[in-house]
């Protein structure tokens, strides 16, 4: 298998890029050796960072500290390979040749970019709209077979099966069809605020980041929406803000949700919210513990990258001349 993922350098990570992905990753990494038809590459990927409103002062900013929460999380450039995604041309080059063989209807019936176009209408731009050729151009530079991602970048990966499809149809088989694997639990970690709403970075009262104090992590699961009653009770159609602070307390414990669930027979929504925020704090202790050690030594991070670059571009402009030579460019 060759497993690929990746997070967008937009701001600080929150839990709910933690749990439904990168937590996600260390558990493939663990079973997944690096060689040429193996292993796990994950990709800070800053050209989809923007396709909306950005700060270009702050993005270097952004790609570093992107790649702090991965080394930070587990990731071990020894056994993967971790990369910025405009550090290697490739990327842009495969996107423009796939697009070319993708149906405009494939794209304009993409979720993502609807939501999208809603939330920045002010910049409603061809990059935003093509947002998932390029994403099938990262799985297939490196004839990715597995890909984690959260729940809301499913049908993205189910076009780039499509579009595998109509590549090897078209030009002779080069490309392997990626399969999606999401979390059992964990997929889509909802806001705090609003459990009808994914965990974004811009409701950051519902939002609780991998480098949240103590303090900070106590006061936002206090305060913390529940719902009506006093049952802590997995039940996601009746109950989803509590159902949403056991996912969480369940994927950071590593205790099962029926266990949870047995051990606050009884007791109210303080008792298990006060507890929860102790889980969550030591669960992110490790963690932020070694960030601290990347963000004292940036230029080992900056060298780390630039390695997982080269290893990156090896690959990639293999794949690169194989696609010509299909497309009939070479």
């Amino acid at each position: 298998m060759r497993i690929l993922s990746g997070i967008q350098p937009t701001g600080i990570l929150h839990i709910g890029n933690y749990l439904g992905a990168i937590k996600q990753w260390i558990e493939l990494q663990k079973s997944n050796g690096l060689d040429k038809e193996a292993g796990c590459i994950f990709i800070v990927v800053d050209l989809h960072a923007i396709t909306i409103d950005y700060d270009p002062k702050q993005m270097q900013n952004n790609i570093l500290s992107a790649a702090m929460d991965y080394l930070a999380a587990g990731v071990d450039p020894k056994k993967s390979i971790i990369f910025v995604q405009s550090h290697v041309k490739e990327h842009s080059e495969l996107a423009w040749l796939l697009e070319t063989i993708t149906p405009m209807g494939e794209l304009e019936r993409m979720t993502q970019y609807k939501e999208k176009s809603r939330q920045h209408e002010e910049n409603i731009n061809a990059g935003l709209f093509s947002y998932p050729v390029l994403m099938a151009a990262d799985i297939l530079l490196y004839k990715a077979t597995i890909v984690p991602v959260g729940d809301d970048q499913t049908q993205h990966v189910e076009l780039t099966r499509e579009i595998v499809r109509k590549f090897n149809n078209k030009f002779g088989q080069l490309f392997p069809e990626p399969k999606t694997q999401l979390q059992k639990a964990g997929a889509r970690i909802m806001s705090l605020a609003d459990p009808s709403q994914k965990m974004s970075k811009s409701i950051p009262q519902g939002c609780i980041y991998l480098n949240d104090s103590a303090e900070q992590i106590r006061e936002k699961i206090k305060t913390a929406v529940t719902d009506s009653g006093k049952e802590v009770k997995f039940d996601e159609e009746n109950k989803p803000a509590i159902s949403n602070l056991l996912v969480i307390y369940h994927l950071f414990s590593g205790k099962p949700i029926e266990e949870i669930e047995k051990q606050y027979e009884g007791k109210g929504y303080g008792d298990f919210k006060k507890e929860l925020a102790e889980v969550v704090v030591e669960g992110l202790k490790e963690f932020q513990e070694k960030r601290k050690q990347f963000e004292d030594n940036p230029e080992l991070v900056k060298k780390i990258l630039a390695q997982g670059a080269k290893k990156a571009q090896k690959i990639a402009s293999e794949t690169i001349d194989e696609v010509k030579t299909k497309m009939g460019l070479i």
